[in-house]
């Protein structure tokens, strides 16, 4: 074998490891949702289930107290809200960032990128006494937005930005466009790829939540997906074939986003310039 196809062969045998180490806990999920809890704690570890069948899908989707339904349609609402705002806050914040040069803007992206350093769960004990103060307890109001303000999505954004052509907006300048119009009408139609690669994140992320909604929804009605499966996880014991379902329903709907958004994905990444 020549040494440039024997590289190459290297290659793709290593990326196969990698992609099956990758697909390896969603398989995981797949076999133990379709496997009886003598099958899944078993000793012996079986690469198949033994219980192929609707019942446990059909017994999680309809268990009041559950409720796995409602919660999906909560997180779907909760995240593709979040996703919208969080997006459009985030493009004029860095476009802001990106297109002026004065004293307090600099002040300002570096306050931005110094609350990066923060961790998030830091921050829950004050925004839930800011939300319940608010009266937001139990509500989409304080499930949606304290996230719609993303550091990280705005300095992606404002990083996309510094590189987007300048001529392009001096055109819209001489045409009569003011900025506003030529933000809306030339730069965003431009950089969809980076849109869509930071709505992918906040779709993921927002769907995926737990410990916000946790706080948050204490109404059983307002629980999201991830909330509510938690909810077969007892003192009495794990229903391990339920929980693996509801995580297989759970993960559908971001995997869906992320293999129809992937090229977007990889786009606005490489647009921002991060490795």
């Amino acid at each position: 074998m020549k040494p440039g196809r024997r590289t190459l062969a290297l290659r793709y045998a290593a990326l196969t490891l990698l992609a099956v180490a990758f697909l390896l806990p969603f398989y995981v999920i797949a076999r133990n949702a379709f496997s009886t809890q003598a099958w899944i704690t078993a000793p012996a570890w079986h690469w198949l289930p033994d219980a192929v069948g609707v019942q446990t899908l059909t017994k999680v989707l309809t268990d009041p107290g559950i409720g796995v339904l409602a919660a999906l349609g909560t997180s779907a609402v909760v995240s593709t809200i979040q996703t919208l705002g969080t997006v459009v806050i985030a493009m004029m914040a860095g476009y802001g960032m990106a297109r002026w040069s004065t004293r307090a803007a600099r002040v300002v992206t570096g306050l931005t990128v110094f609350t990066l350093m923060v961790p998030t769960t830091v921050t829950f004990v004050p925004m839930f006494v800011m939300v319940s103060s608010l009266g937001w307890i139990s509500t989409f109001r304080g499930l949606i937005v304290p996230g719609l303000f993303s550091a990280f999505a705005a300095y992606l954004f404002r990083t996309a930005f510094l590189g987007f052509p300048a001529d392009l907006e001096d055109a819209a300048a001489i045409d009569g466009a003011n900025q506003w119009s030529t933000f809306w009408r030339i730069v965003v139609p431009n950089s969809l790829g980076m849109v869509a690669a930071v709505g992918t994140i906040t779709f993921i992320g927002t769907w995926n939540a737990f410990l916000w909604p946790l706080l948050i929804a204490q109404d059983p009605a307002m629980r999201t997906v991830q909330v509510a499966l938690s909810q077969l996880m007892t003192s009495q014991g794990i229903r391990y074939p339920e929980m693996f379902t509801g995580a297989l329903i759970a993960v559908a709907p971001a995997l869906v986003v992320f293999g129809v958004l992937q090229r977007w994905l990889v786009q606005g990444v490489t647009q921002s310039g991060l490795k």
